[in-house]
């Protein structure tokens, strides 16, 4: 037996093994999943490539963030058979866009139809070409149930930043005699007979209410969150003119886009509003839950005014009242990761409400606000901002309206200015960002926006207290209590669908693993060559199995040859079916 003979004997005995036709089979098909991986890893990295390119990042698909807001309170008036044509003044940008409608305070359903959204161009004209028709869970038409809020479906709607944007709808039943508004709205809005949500211009009635309208989200990749100003009527903006958007939160919201920042500011200020106890709305304590924690993206908020309408009420609490009831709001906020900014209370001396008594409880409460006992993330110094330095318990004539209880448009600005745009972190791609480069941008008198009067505090989160759920001091309002609306509120014939550009996981082609982590799991495309090659080779090594088990059949002894380049042949056959072993 010569060596070729010798090779061949040994790869007949190797070949005998099933187990080791099966070890062959497995060695191939793992290296073939790894070449197959990695081709789906690179066109993963294309896709994603693409997608970015495209703009339409799955990650950030269907993340909103609030631009506009409102807090809705207990309003009384009737509509019937007719629409509503409300301005909102926007914070950020968007691409896509989505309202909230409340009925959190309503005793009967309300209907809702033909909604759309505009950027106004002005007064109650919108600008053309800019209408878009909004859905409620693809219908035209949405009932909300009492107590209850309804958001739209996504609408693909161009929002820029601090702009104006017109939504309009018909109201086509009775909406009363309970209804949800917000009472200063410092915005005409119109009110007009009939269906004309799409019409180019109101000619109808003007009001300075909000009703029913809650929220504007929107989708922008840039997002960094929002900020909501939770406060009573010097966050609300009294005392600012109408239809000028020059609320100190407007202000804020100006700065940060000055400054290159992508943060919603929602406004969630109540004239009359009080931090403990149920009266112009809700208590802060109360609506914490749907006003605060609820909006859309919040990541931070700043708790403003609501214990000087406390103080100044006739049976004004304790400072330790007010501050039990901040610590307990800080608590709930640190519970849900929202960062949570104090604010000192501005001077009122000369105001209505004002007694001795009063300021004590001032001056206590600021005192708490800026020791690290409060628990703060940081602090926004209102007092150090308007007060005059002769007379603190006053403000600075320049910034005072005439009331001593609200500052005039330099106040408002001087209070926007004293929050510390470092407060809200480092912006993406400008680490160094303090908050002060727009400083020299800021006009009205207002100081500069990185002086002493915005600082960090350590967090000393207070324990218990869940933010909300305590029965109303008053007992003049019924309905929620801090458990908000938002959780509940998508109506039952609609609700938010998913975003543009949404991704289902298990969509075909997506290239997902299965669940034993081989990338090469059939029924992806191209998925199946490494199957086949390993099949191939299986087959092939049974057929050579077989050639050689066949061989030694025909001739025991040993005697014939399987080396082709030994084997004499004299003839060649005409076709595979006429071939045979050959014998020498």
């Amino acid at each position: 037996m010569d060596s070729c003979d010798r090779r061949v004997e040994a790869t007949a005995a190797w070949l005998a093994s099933p187990l080791r036709l099966v070890f062959l089979s497995l060695v191939t098909l793992a290296l073939a999943c790894g070449f197959s991986s990695r081709d789906g890893s690179d066109d993963s990295e294309r896709s994603a490539r693409t997608s970015q390119a495209l703009g339409s990042d799955p990650a950030a698909a269907d993340v909103w963030t609030g631009t506009w807001a409102a807090s809705p309170q207990v309003g009384n008036a009737i509509f019937s058979r007719q629409t509503l044509r409300q301005i909102v003044r926007t914070s950020i940008a968007g691409s896509v866009a989505r309202i909230q409608l409340s009925n959190v305070f309503g005793t009967q359903p309300l209907v809702v139809s033909d909604v759309h959204i505009a950027q106004r161009a002005s007064g109650s004209s919108i600008a053309a070409g800019t209408d878009r028709s909004v859905t409620f869970g693809g219908q035209v038409s949405t009932i909300i149930a009492a107590g209850a809020l309804g958001v739209s479906d996504p609408i693909e709607f161009a929002v820029a930043a601090l702009s104006d944007v017109a939504v309009s709808f018909y109201l086509p039943q009775p909406t009363g005699p309970i209804t949800t508004s917000h009472a200063t709205a410092l915005q005409t809005n119109y009110v007009a007979d009939g269906d004309v949500s799409g019409d180019a211009t109101f000619p109808g009635l003007q009001t300075n209410t909000y009703y029913f309208l809650a929220n504007l989200d929107v989708q922008n990749p840039s997002s960094e969150g929002a900020v909501v100003t939770l406060g009573a009527s010097i966050t609300d903006g009294v005392a600012s003119a109408p239809n000028a958007n020059r609320r100190w939160p407007n202000d804020l919201a100006a700065r940060l886009a000055r400054a290159g920042r992508t943060i919603g500011v929602l406004n969630e200020g109540i004239s009359g509003n009080e931090l403990l106890t149920d009266g112009a709305g809700q208590a802060a304590l109360h609506r914490f839950q749907r006003d605060v924690l609820s909006q859309p993206g919040v990541k931070w908020v700043i708790c403003c005014d609501d214990p000087i309408d406390d103080l100044g009420s006739s049976n004004p609490p304790s400072s330790d009242r007010l501050i039990a009831g901040l610590a307990q709001i800080v608590s709930t906020a640190h519970q849900s990761g929202v960062k949570f900014f104090c604010s000192t209370l501005t001077p009122f001396q000369g105001a209505g409400g004002w007694t001795p008594r009063a300021e004590v409880g001032r001056a206590a409460f600021n005192a708490f606000v800026r020791s690290a006992a409060s628990g703060c993330d940081g602090v926004v110094d209102q007092d150090v901002a308007t007060h005059d330095p002769a007379n603190p318990i006053r403000y600075l004539p320049a910034y005072d309206s005439g009331a001593r209880l609200h500052p005039n448009a330099a106040g408002l600005q001087a209070i926007a200015n004293a929050v510390s745009l470092s407060l809200f972190g480092a912006a993406a791609g400008n680490p160094g960002d303090g908050g002060s480069s727009d400083a020299g941008a800021i006009d009205d008198g207002g100081s500069s926006s990185d002086d002493a009067s915005s600082s960090s505090a350590p967090t000393a989160s207070s324990s218990g207290g869940d933010g909300g759920g305590t029965s109303s001091e008053s007992g003049t309002i019924s309905g929620d209590a801090g458990s908000g609306d938002a959780s509940s509120g998508v109506p039952s014939s609609g609700g938010s669908s998913p975003g543009p550009g949404a991704r289902d996981s298990g969509a075909a082609g997506g290239g997902s693993p299965s669940a034993s982590g081989c990338a090469c799991a059939a029924g992806s495309e191209g998925r199946a060559t490494p199957w086949l090659a390993a099949f191939a080779f299986t087959f092939s090594l049974v057929l050579a199995r077989r050639r050689v088990s066949g061989d030694r059949a025909l001739d025991p002894s040993g005697a014939a040859s399987v080396c082709l380049r030994e084997r004499p042949r004299t003839d060649r056959p005409s076709s595979r079916r006429d071939r045979a072993p050959s014998v020498s």
